[in-house]
């Protein structure tokens, strides 16, 4: 308990052995136990001061060996995969929401927003990739879908519903309890372009987020893992909150999946 785990190793037998090379001899043993299993037990509940430190440091140490095993030549992006202790099937303990990574992704995110007259304007002004109402609808339907992040404002809907059923499956529909339908139009392009993340729960209850590339370092990507974590966590249905859930992994896009200790969340 408290100690990282090391699972899903590449098959590729050169980058196993670089992975395994970067690693060194052993796994940290890091002093997480006796704090986690105390928490577990109800001997002790860390106060939220002592829980961010807990938290801070595996994260880092996970993190060393997310970023040692990242071994394939090129920036590799790193996200942390949350196995939620919920049925997503179940519409009353589906889990979705957004989170502002406090370093953002690492990429740039192409947004449509779908406005007229003064909120088109204010989408203009405030960064936004593709800006209209009936005339974006059309280029939509006939197979333009190159942006990330879709909003809407409500007067745009009506004309929007006849694309629903292309955006729909690839995640893009804007919807009110997703908060992509805004009347704030400047305010939330502003934040899709600064770093803002969509998260939902996929049918088996896991939910992964993006945190970055391996290139931000430790510290960057420790604050956005904390972040993503704190959303995530937070957005379960009440009667799910503060307890565990099944597991927590750290990995970057080739290399394993770095188990965190997921009674320290």
């Amino acid at each position: 308990r408290g100690r990282h785990r090391v699972s899903g190793f590449p098959v590729d037998k050169s980058m196993r052995a670089a992975c395994l090379r970067a690693l060194g001899p052993a796994l940290p043993r890091q002093p997480f136990a006796a704090l986690s299993s105390a928490a577990r037990r109800g001997r002790k509940k860390l106060d939220p001061a002592a829980a961010r430190v807990a938290q801070e440091a595996h994260l880092q140490e996970a993190l060393r060996l997310v970023r040692a095993c990242a071994v394939r030549g090129y920036d590799e992006g790193v996200s942390v995969d949350v196995h939620l202790n919920v049925d997503a099937k179940r519409t009353e303990e589906r889990v979705r929401g957004q989170v502002m990574l406090p370093h953002g992704q690492g990429k740039t995110v192409r947004v449509a927003v779908f406005a007229r007259g003064a909120d088109a304007d204010a989408a203009r002004a405030a960064g936004a990739d593709l800006v209209g109402a009936e005339e974006l609808v059309a280029e939509v339907l006939a197979g333009r879908l190159d942006f990330e992040r879709v909003l809407a404002t409500p007067d745009a809907l009506p004309a929007l519903a006849k694309a629903a059923r292309v955006l729909g499956p690839k995640g893009l529909m804007p919807n009110p309890k997703r908060g992509t339908v805004v009347t704030e139009v400047a305010a939330a392009v502003q934040q899709a372009k600064a770093g803002q993340v969509e998260f939902r729960a996929q049918n088996q209850g896991v939910v992964m987020v993006g945190l970055g590339k391996v290139s931000f370092g430790a510290d960057r990507l420790a604050d956005n893992a904390i972040a993503a974590l704190a959303a995530v966590l937070g957005a379960r249905p009440d009667r799910f909150r503060g307890k565990p859930v099944h597991r927590i992994t750290l990995s970057s896009t080739n290399g394993p999946g770095i188990d965190l200790d997921h009674h320290l969340w």
